[in-house]
Parts: C-alpha cells; sequence; structure tokens
C-alpha cells in the first residue's frame, strides 16, 4: 500500500467510479491478486482486501496483475508517470528527473540498455536513480520498463490480429521465449489466451500492414485548435488533411521507415494507423505521438491552476481543452508544458506566476486579447 495516497480519497473514487481519478492511482484487490483502474465495472471489493498504488508498476510489483475487465493498459497516459501530474522544469529537482527517465523508458531505452546507461544518460549513478523511481514511482526502473512492455503488449493483444510473435517485437521484448514466459508468470496463461474471440471487437490491422491502435486521454480535448497548430508550423514530413494529421517515418531519427496517423475516435481516445518496417520501432512512435498530440496532459489540475489569473480564467471557461503541439524529436532538458518561446518580457514575468504550466498559459494569454477585443 502507497501510504502517500490519500487512501480516503482513493477509496470514495473506487465506490463512485470517478473518470476524474482514471489513471492517478490503481486498485489493488489483494483477494483476487487482481490490480484495477477506478472506473473498473466489477463489483466494488470489500475495503479491507483494497490497497492502492500509485502507478501500475508499483501494483505489479507487488505481485498483482492487471484486470483483464477494466484494462489498465487503456487508462490515460498508461505508459507514462501514473499518480502524480508531470511538472517540468529543472527547478522541480528530482521529480524532473524522473519525468525524463519515463520519457526514455516509453521510447525503449531499457528495451536495448541497462539501468546503469540510463542514469548515465540522465547524469546521475544507478544507484541514485533506483532511489528516486522507488520515491516517485513506488517500483525500480526495471520494474517500470516491464509493466510497459506487458500492458502495451496487452493492449496489441486485444486491439490487433499481429501474430504474437510480432506483439512481442512491438512492445519491446527482446525474445518470444521471454514475452511468453513474463505472461506465464503474471496471468498464469499464454499471450495467446488474452486474445478476444473474433468478433469480440474491431480488429486492429489492416490490409497493407497498418497497425491500428488507440490511445487515451483526459478531456477536454480542442481538436481543431491542435490540428490547425499542426498544420501551420510547417515541420518536415508533416501534413494535415481530412481532420487527420500524418507524420512520415524515416529509419534514420525512428528505427523504421513508415508513417503513422492520428486522428480523434470519440471521447477520451484517439485512433493511430501506423505503417511500420520494424515492429521494434513502435514503441517510440507511440511515445512521440504522446508527446506531439499532449496526450499525457492534465486538464484539471491546469485549469485549477492557471484560474487563478483571471484572463486566463476567462479564457479557459471559453475555450476549453487547448494543448500544446509537442515537437517530433525534442532534446529539451525542461517540458514541454513548461516552455516558453516568447521574447515579451512583460510576459515572461507574468508567466512565472503560471508554472509548471507556462506553455498552456502562453496559449490562453493569446486567446484572452482575442477576446478582449
Amino acid at each position: 500500500m502507497d501510504t502517500a495516497l490519500d487512501q480516503d480519497a482513493c477509496w470514495r473514487a473506487v465506490v463512485a467510479r470517478d473518470a476524474r481519478f482514471d489513471g492517478r492511482f490503481f486498485t489493488g484487490v489483494v483477494s483476487t491478486g487482481i490490480y484495477c483502474r477506478p472506473v473498473c465495472p466489477a463489483r466494488t471489493p470489500n475495503r479491507e482486501n483494497v490497497e492502492f498504488h500509485r502507478t501500475a508498476a508499483a501494483a505489479e510489483a507487488a505481485g498483482l496483475r492487471a484486470c483483464l475487465r477494466c484494462r489498465p493498459e487503456t487508462a490515460p497516459d498508461f505508459a507514462g508517470w501514473r499518480g502524480e501530474t508531470p511538472r517540468g522544469g529543472a527547478w522541480r529537482g528530482t521529480a524532473n528527473t524522473v519525468s525524463r527517465a519515463l520519457a526514455l523508458i516509453e521510447a525503449g531505452a531499457l528495451d536495448t540498455g541497462d539501468t546503469e546507461a540510463l542514469a548515465a544518460r540522465l547524469g546521475l549513478g544507478e544507484r541514485q536513480l533506483r532511489r528516486l523511481f522507488r520515491q516517485h514511482l513506488g517500483a525500480a526502473p526495471v520494474s517500470v520498463a516491464q509493466t510497459r512492455r506487458v500492458l502495451l503488449a496487452k493492449q496489441l493483444i486485444h486491439e490487433t490480429d499481429l501474430p504474437m510473435s510480432d506483439v512481442a517485437l512491438a512492445a519491446g521484448f527482446g525474445s518470444v521465449r521471454r514475452f511468453n514466459e513474463t505472461f506465464q508468470a503474471l496471468y498464469g496463461r499464454a499471450p495467446s489466451d488474452l486474445r478476444r474471440r473474433k468478433g469480440d471487437g474491431p480488429a486492429g490491422g489492416e490490409p497493407g500492414g497498418t497497425i491500428r491502435i488507440g490511445l487515451s486521454y483526459r478531456p477536454p480535448y480542442d481538436w481543431l485548435a491542435m490540428m490547425h497548430a499542426l498544420a501551420t508550423r510547417g515541420a518536415t514530413d508533416e501534413a494535415v488533411a481530412d481532420g487527420a494529421w500524418t507524420r512520415r517515418l524515416r529509419a534514420a531519427t525512428d528505427g523504421a521507415d513508415g508513417s503513422v496517423t492520428v486522428r480523434p475516435a470519440g471521447e477520451g481516445r484517439a485512433e493511430l494507423h501506423v505503417r511500420i518496417g520494424d515492429l521494434k520501432a513502435l514503441p517510440g512512435v507511440l511515445a512521440r505521438v504522446r508527446r506531439v498530440f499532449d496526450l499525457a496532459a492534465d486538464p484539471e489540475a491546469i485549469a485549477r491552476d492557471l484560474s487563478a489569473d483571471p484572463r486566463l480564467k476567462t479564457a479557459l471557461e471559453a475555450r476549453p481543452g487547448l494543448r500544446p503541439a509537442g515537437d517530433w524529436i525534442d532534446m529539451g532538458e525542461d517540458a514541454p508544458s513548461d516552455r516558453l518561446t516568447t521574447t515579451d518580457a512583460a510576459l515572461l514575468a507574468r508567466a512565472e506566476h503560471w508554472r509548471p504550466w507556462r506553455a498552456y498559459g502562453a496559449l490562453y494569454w493569446t486567446l484572452s486579447e482575442g477576446l478582449a477585443t
């Protein structure tokens, strides 16, 4: 059990199946050995059988396995920071280091390297990195990476028709044998036994080798504004047409040639069509799509913090769901949520009160100027 979580608040969220808490923590049911999302439709367990975990990795490190009904892998930001909103900037110290480490893990840093190499990329020792992960996430870096692989594999099993050998490669497992052993240990069955019967849901494969998969986010989301921003920024290898954004993939930067197309697919879900020459590159592509579309954002926290500024509050109420478009290749030290490109001294000074959401504040400040005219 994670004592840093408000146990009473978590329990109330589970009883109410409060969607606002989806992805912020996970409910471990010790009597069944399963962990669930707060919105799980299954019968509410007895309170004495429940423990709460900030991350899916922490739940699995405690010996719990993912629920097959509510599917924790489909919760918002399943591969990113769980239970605490990523807030950027070196001024945040150790939490920012963990956020950077998570971004590297999501992109596959521990699929091809070890924890020592990851720590070196972050400029600290392996022991210190392990300590920070335990402090902030309740699990070691290797456990976080393993959970990411397992949950991505589980999503691919449920949502696509990929052969199991391809699922293993696409999820970052080094071998099919390791893939099978991991699922047998976690679920007591082979990965193929988790696949839905044909007709249970939409197939995730299309002619020509396209993978169709969904990514979750927390609404509201202003898709029109995001697509306009992407269409007008003039980025190489990108285009927007018919309400969808497409990016050409190149082996030199993405690990494989191909393309990815993103479009809205209902409240809280984006649909991706990925054509990729090497399935091992899929985790990195998904990580970059999440960054470009800012799918890990916490609109509730952003609105709460920025509404302290009266002008921003009015703009937030007029146009909820604005998000800054991220870069496909991001080498910045600060989180995109806190970056500013303006040279306006007055705006820079005012924006200090918007941390860690300065990028969002700038969007809404521009909107507020339009509302005032």
